[in-house]
C-alpha cells in the first residue's frame, strides 16, 4: 500500500484493525519484538477478551484479567520521514502501550479515546505494537492510587481489552492535530454554524483546525474549506488567510462564509454535510481531515428545547452504554450500531441519554446517521465527589467535549448522574465553554432543580416541571420482563411477581430480600401498560400546557442488558426489545405514544398481545391508541367502546377468545376514524422461516463483521406463531464463526447451538472470519421441515493497515423528513398568575410554593387548623384547574378542601403520584383560591415497589425526621391555577 492522492485530498487515516494477536494473562515479556506468539488467537478488533460471557454472567462476573494485544505492521513507503499516530477509541481499563519493544504512553480512564505519537518508534520493514490492559474492577490510577469513580459493578459492564476500534494516521509534519486530548494534549478540527437562519436554509458555517508545524523550517500556511452535501454535491469553497507558522509552532486557522439552501439535522432526518478541511504549506496540500457533521439550531429557555426553532419535547431511553449484544458485547460492526439505535427511532424516541460514562465513538457517529439526539455524559456513579476522584470526571469531560463536538446528535452534555455542586457545576460549564463555545449544546446534570447555572435538569423517576430551564426525567419506569412472557392465559402462564422475591446484588452478592418482585418480573402485557402509564405524567404537563411544564423524560431502558438487574434472571429485563432487538409490545406501544414533537401529530392503534387462545379463556383486552375513543370489533361484531386511563390506554373488559381476527378502531371525539389494528389467529405449526440482515454493502469476510439471522415459526400462510416455543438446532458451514443468540435456560443458552424460540422468533449472529465464501445455516426442529439459508461473505481489505473504514459506507435514515414548519403543539390552558399569598402559619414563606422552584415548599406548623393557604391571582380569571405538588407526593394523601372567592368549590383526598397531581374543576371565576387542610393526612408507599428509593422518604419530605407522624401538616412545593386557552 502507498500513499496516495485520493479526489478529496491526501489519505491519511487509515483502520488499523486487522490481524492483531490476543493473549489471556499477563506475559512477563509481553512487549518485546522477538517474543514468539505464533500461539497467540488471531482476531480482528475490536474485541473484548471475555465476549462469550456476555449475557452467560451476570455483570459483576465478568472475567477480569490482565491481557495482551499484538499486532505485526509495515508502514507504507515514505511513512518514516511523516508523523504516524494511533487512535484507540477506547481499552477497558488501564493500559500501557509498546511499540518495538518501548513504552509509547499509557491510558487509564476505561472510556474515552486516547492517540499516541509513535514517530519516534517506527521502523523500515515488521514493526510490533503491544498492549498491556488491565480491566480489574479495583483499577487504580497509578500516579495517585485513586480509584474511577465510573468503573462501577452496576451499571459500566466489564468488556475487557480493546473492545473498540483502532486507527492510524500518517501526516505531514506541518499537519491538522487530531482531537485527542489524552495524551497528545491536541484539540484537532472544530466545525460549527452560526446565524442560523431556518427559514431561509442558511449560515454562516466556520472551520476551525489546530495546526502544527514540526518541520525544521516556517511554512507559508494556508487553510481551504470544502462543503459536500449528502450527494456528494459540493455547495460551498473558501478559504481563510495565508499564515506563516514558526517551526515547533502549534497555532489554530480558521475560516467562515455564508451557506445557502442547506438541509438542517433533525429529528429522524439525519442529514449530514461532509466538510473537508485541507492544510496547503508552501502551496501545497499537505493534509486532509474530513468531518462528517451536520447542522442545526438550539434553544433551550422557557422550561423548553427547541430544536431548527420547533418546541421538542424529549421522550426516548436511558440506555447503557455498553449497548451491548449477547456473546459479543459492545463490539459490533457500525450497521449493527445503526441497526439498533435506528429502532429507537422506530419507536418514536427522539433521545438517548447515554448511562453514566462516554459512549462509544461509533455509537456517537450512529446516532448522527440515525437522526436520534444525544445526551453525553463522562463519567460518574451516583454522587458528586471531590478531590482527584473529580479531577478525573473533569478531564473525563473535557476529552469527551473535544472528540465528539462537530456531532450534531449531541445536545446535552451530563455532568453526573446525580446532582453536583454548584462550582462543580460552573467547572463543568466552563469546559464546556472552552472547548465547544459554539456547539448549542446543554450542560447540566441530574436533578439540579435549584441551579443557577445548570441548563437542563430532572430527577430519576419523579415529574419535573419548570418555566425555567428544561427539565426531563433523566430515567423513568423501572419495571422489567422478559419478552417470552405475553400474559396470565399464555404458555409458560407467567404471573408477575412469579419467581425470586427478591434480587440479587451484584455488590455483595447476596440476595436482598423484597416482600414482592412483581414489579421486577412482568409479562409483556403489564409491561406494555405501564409503560404506557408512567410516559402520560410526563405527556400530560408538555408544553402548551401553561407556563411551567416537563420537557419529557426517557425511559430506563430500550434493550435488555448486562447490567444491573433484578429478580430471576441475571440481567436487566428494562428493555422495550430484548437483547437481539426483537420487540416487545411496549415498543410498539411507544409507536403510538410518541408519534409528535410534543402533541400527537400521527394517528397510531396497537393491540396488546396475541389472539391464539382456546375457547374457554375470557381476558381483558388491552389497546394503546391516540385518538379520543377506541372500538374493538371480533370477526367485524363490535365489542363496544374501551374504558379509557393513563391518555392512552383503553380497556375492554372480559372479552372471549373466538378464532378469527380482532380489530380495535380509533376515533376523534366526533367518530372519524383515525387508525385501526388488526391481529389474526395465526394457524398450526407448519415451517421454520429464516431471514438474514447484514450490512447494506453486504458481510464483509474482515473477521470482525456480524450476520444476524431471524428464525420464525410459522404457519402454512406464513404467519408467526405467536405461542411456539419449539426447539431449534442450529448447524454451521462454511468461513464463518457462530456467537448465537439468547433464550431463558441454562447460561442463557450463550453460544449453544440448540436454541428455543420464545413467543415464535429468535435471533442468532453469525460472525465472518477473513475468508470470503458460502456460509450455510440450516435450523431443525422437532416435526417441522429442516430450512437452511445461504449468507455469501464478500471480500475485504484484510490488510494490516487498511483503507475501508466501516462507518463510512452506512446510510443516512431521512425517514421522518425535515423539521416542519408548523408549530408542535396547540395550547390547552393557561396559567394565571399568583401575585400574592397568606397563611396563619409560616405567613413569611409562602412564596416556596410557588417560586417554580421544586426543593422549596410552605408548610404550616402540623397543628391542622393552620393547615390553610390563600392565593390571590394577578385577576379575575375563570379558573377550570389546579395543579399540585405536595411532599410526600409519593405516599401521603391530604384531605384537603379548596374555596374560590370563599365558595367551596373542592372537597376530596390528594391522589398519590410521582409528582404533580390536576385537579379539574368546573370553570369558577375569581381571584382569591383557599386551599385548605380538612382533615388528618394518610401516609403509605404508592411507589415503593418500583422505585429504587430505599422507603426512608428522602426526596419528596425532605429528610424531615417527623413528617411521617404528623397529620396535621399540609406541604405544598408547587401551586399553579388554570383556565382553558380560547
Amino acid at each position: 500500500m502507498l500513499l496516495s492522492q485520493t479526489k478529496n485530498g491526501l489519505q491519511n487515516k487509515f483502520n488499523f484493525n486487522a490481524q492483531w494477536l490476543l493473549k489471556i494473562g499477563d506475559v512477563p515479556n509481553g512487549a518485546e519484538v522477538g517474543l514468539n506468539d505464533n500461539s497467540w488467537k488471531k482476531i480482528t478488533l475490536p474485541r473484548a477478551f471475555n465476549e462469550d460471557e456476555a449475557f452467560r454472567v451476570p455483570i459483576d462476573s465478568l472475567s477480569t484479567s490482565i491481557v495482551w494485544y499484538r499486532k505485526h505492521f509495515k508502514l507504507p513507503k515514505g511513512a518514516l520521514k511523516k508523523k504516524v499516530f494511533l487512535e484507540f477509541e477506547g481499552i477497558r481499563f488501564g493500559g500501557e502501550f509498546y511499540v518495538n519493544g518501548k513504552s509509547v504512553g499509557i491510558h487509564e480512564n476505561g472510556v474515552m479515546a486516547v492517540g499516541l505519537d509513535i514517530s519516534d518508534f517506527v521502523k523500515n520493514g515488521d514493526n510490533v505494537i503491544a498492549v498491556r490492559i488491565d480491566n480489574s474492577w479495583n483499577y487504580k490510577e497509578r500516579a495517585t492510587g485513586s480509584n474511577y469513580q465510573w468503573n462501577d459493578k452496576n451499571f459500566n459492564a466489564n468488556y475487557g481489552g480493546i473492545p473498540k476500534n483502532v486507527y492510524l494516521y500518517i501526516k505531514d509534519k506541518a499537519y491538522q492535530t487530531l482531537p485527542l486530548y489524552s495524551n497528545l494534549g491536541t484539540t484537532g478540527t472544530y466545525v460549527y454554524a452560526k446565524q442560523i437562519n431556518i427559514t431561509k436554509k442558511s449560515a454562516i458555517i466556520h472551520a476551525e483546525s489546530q495546526i502544527r508545524n514540526e518541520n525544521k523550517n516556517a511554512v507559508n500556511a494556508r487553510y481551504e474549506i470544502k462543503i459536500q452535501d449528502a450527494d456528494n454535491k459540493v455547495v460551498k469553497t473558501f478559504s481563510g488567510k495565508n499564515t506563516t507558522i514558526k517551526p515547533g509552532e502549534t497555532t489554530t486557522l480558521s475560516a467562515e462564509e455564508e451557506v445557502n439552501d442547506l438541509n438542517f439535522w433533525s429529528w429522524g432526518y439525519g442529514y449530514l454535510y461532509k466538510v473537508t478541511t485541507t492544510l496547503y504549506a508552501n502551496n501545497k496540500a499537505v493534509d486532509v481531515v474530513e468531518t462528517r457533521t451536520g447542522f442545526r439550531k438550539t434553544r433551550f429557555a422557557d422550561g423548553m428545547v427547541w430544536l431548527n426553532d420547533r418546541v421538542i419535547q424529549m421522550k426516548g431511553y436511558a440506555q447503557r452504554t455498553s449497548n451491548e449484544w449477547p456473546a459479543v458485547g459492545m463490539s459490533v460492526p457500525s450497521w449493527l450500531s445503526d441497526y439498533s439505535n435506528k429502532l429507537m427511532v422506530e419507536s418514536n424516541a427522539n433521545l438517548v441519554r447515554w448511562m453514566h460514562v462516554t459512549p462509544w465513538k461509533q455509537d456517537v457517529e450512529s446516532c448522527d446517521r440515525v437522526g436520534l439526539i444525544q445526551a453525553m455524559p463522562a463519567g460518574d456513579s451516583e454522587k458528586d465527589v471531590e478531590g482527584r476522584r473529580w479531577e478525573l470526571r473533569v478531564n473525563l469531560m473535557r476529552d469527551a467535549i473535544i472528540y465528539n463536538r462537530n456531532n450534531p446528535s449531541i445536545l446535552f452534555y451530563e455532568s453526573g448522574n446525580e446532582s453536583i455542586s454548584e462550582d462543580h457545576m460552573k467547572e463543568m460549564k466552563a469546559i464546556r465553554d472552552k472547548y465547544d463555545p459554539y456547539g448549542g449544546r446543554a450542560i447540566g446534570s441530574r436533578e439540579m432543580l435549584d441551579s443557577k447555572i445548570a441548563e437542563y435538569g430532572g430527577e430519576m423517576l419523579y415529574i419535573n416541571k419548570s418555566a425555567h430551564i428544561p427539565m426531563w426525567a433523566t430515567e423513568y419506569c423501572r419495571d422489567e420482563a422478559l419478552r417470552k412472557y405475553w400474559d396470565d392465559y399464555s404458555y409458560p402462564f407467567h404471573k408477575n411477581g412469579e419467581g425470586s422475591k427478591g434480587y440479587r446484588s451484584t455488590v455483595t452478592n447476596t440476595t436482598e430480600k423484597k416482600p414482592d418482585a412483581q414489579a421486577y418480573n412482568q409479562n409483556q402485557d403489564s409491561f406494555a401498560r405501564e409503560d404506557v402509564t408512567r410516559w402520560f405524567d410526563y405527556f400530560r404537563v408538555r408544553p402548551g400546557t401553561g407556563d411551567r411544564v416537563s420537557s419529557g423524560g426517557v425511559n430506563i431502558i430500550f434493550s435488555d442488558s448486562n447490567t444491573h438487574f433484578r429478580g430471576q434472571e441475571n440481567y436487566r429485563r428494562s428493555g422495550e426489545v430484548d437483547p437481539m432487538r426483537i420487540p416487545k409490545d411496549a415498543f410498539f406501544a411507544h409507536q403510538v405514544i410518541w408519534d409528535g414533537w410534543v402533541d400527537i401529530e400521527k394517528y397510531r392503534t396497537h393491540i396488546v398481545g396475541h389472539w391464539n387462545y382456546t375457547p374457554d379463556v375470557v381476558k381483558d383486552v388491552t389497546v394503546i391508541a391516540n385518538g379520543e375513543q377506541t372500538e374493538l370489533f371480533i370477526n367485524g361484531k363490535s365489542q363496544g367502546f374501551g374504558t379509557r386511563s393513563s391518555g392512552f390506554i383503553f380497556t375492554f373488559p372480559n372479552i372471549r377468545w373466538e378464532k378469527g381476527v380482532i380489530t380495535a378502531v380509533s376515533y376523534d371525539e366526533n367518530k372519524k376514524e383515525l387508525s385501526r389494528a388488526e391481529i389474526k389467529t395465526a394457524g398450526e405449526p407448519a415451517s421454520l422461516r429464516l431471514t438474514e440482515m447484514h450490512a447494506p454493502d453486504g458481510f464483509k469476510a474482515d473477521g470482525a463483521d456480524l450476520a444476524l439471522v431471524q428464525i420464525e415459526v410459522v404457519d402454512a400462510n406464513g404467519n408467526r406463531c405467536p405461542l411456539a416455543n419449539d426447539v431449534i438446532t442450529f448447524d454451521l458451514e462454511g468461513p464463518a464463526e457462530w456467537r448465537g443468540g439468547i433464550a431463558q435456560g441454562k447460561d442463557n443458552f450463550i453460544l449453544s447451538k440448540v436454541l428455543p424460540v420464545e413467543c415464535g422468533v429468535n435471533r442468532v449472529l453469525i460472525r465472518s472470519t477473513d475468508k470470503n465464501g458460502i456460509v450455510k445455516l440450516t435450523a431443525q426442529a422437532k416435526g417441522l421441515p429442516t430450512t437452511e439459508i445461504k449468507l455469501t461473505t464478500v471480500k475485504a481489505d484484510n490488510k494490516d493497515i487498511s483503507n475501508y473504514i466501516t462507518g463510512n459506507h452506512q446510510p443516512l435514515n431521512l425517514s421522518r423528513g425535515a423539521t416542519p414548519e408548523r408549530p408542535s403543539y396547540k395550547v390547552s390552558r393557561n396559567s394565571i398568575k399568583i401575585v400574592g399569598a397568606d397563611a396563619e402559619s409560616n405567613s413569611k414563606k409562602v412564596g416556596l410554593s410557588y417560586d417554580d422552584n421544586e426543593l422549596t415548599e410552605w408548610t404550616n406548623n402540623g397543628i391542622a387548623k393552620t393547615g390553610w393557604i390563600t392565593y390571590e391571582l394577578e385577576r379575575d380569571a375563570e379558573i377550570s384547574e389546579i395543579e399540585l405538588k405536595l411532599s410526600g407526593w409519593r405516599m401521603r394523601s391530604y384531605p384537603i378542601q379548596i374555596f374560590i372567592d370563599g365558595k367551596l368549590i373542592y372537597t376530596g383526598e390528594t391522589q398519590k403520584s410521582l409528582g404533580y397531581i390536576s385537579i379539574p374543576i368546573t370553570p369558577t371565576k375569581g381571584r382569591f383560591v383557599k386551599i385548605q387542610l380538612n382533615g388528618q393526612s394518610v401516609d403509605k408507599d404508592a411507589f415503593g415497589e418500583i422505585v429504587e428509593i430505599t422507603g426512608q422518604k428522602e426526596l419528596d419530605l425532605y429528610k424531615d425526621p417527623k413528617a411521617a407522624n404528623v397529620g396535621g401538616q399540609l406541604r405544598i412545593v408547587e401551586v399553579e391555577f388554570y383556565e382553558k386557552a380560547k
